[in-house]
């Protein structure tokens, strides 16, 4: 999780009402849609940067260069089912 210093709540609003419906969000991931990120995998040779822009996936692993698909992209695609729209399918 990200930390942060507290912000202070402006009049009117209610810190309960924002934890349940996070906790809410949260628990709906269907209503979550990743449309860019990227991410560092800590590979057994070494680290391996993903990144996920405009529903197509890139990697700079040599798999991924040669076949366009690789196991940081699958596992980023398990990890995040149901919450990116992708050009190429998810592999189950």
């Amino acid at each position: 999780m990200i930390k942060r210093s507290p912000l202070p709540y402006a009049p009117g609003q209610n810190v309960v009402s924002d934890v349940e419906k996070a906790k809410r969000y949260a628990d709906e991931p269907d209503r979550i849609q990743f449309k860019a990120f990227e991410v560092a995998f800590s590979g057994d040779n070494s680290t391996h940067h993903t990144s996920f822009h405009d529903d197509v996936w890139n990697c700079d692993c040599s798999f991924f260069a040669s076949r366009g698909v690789c196991c940081h992209t699958m596992a980023m695609e398990r990890v995040l089912k149901g919450m990116i729209v992708s050009a190429a399918p998810v592999v189950e």
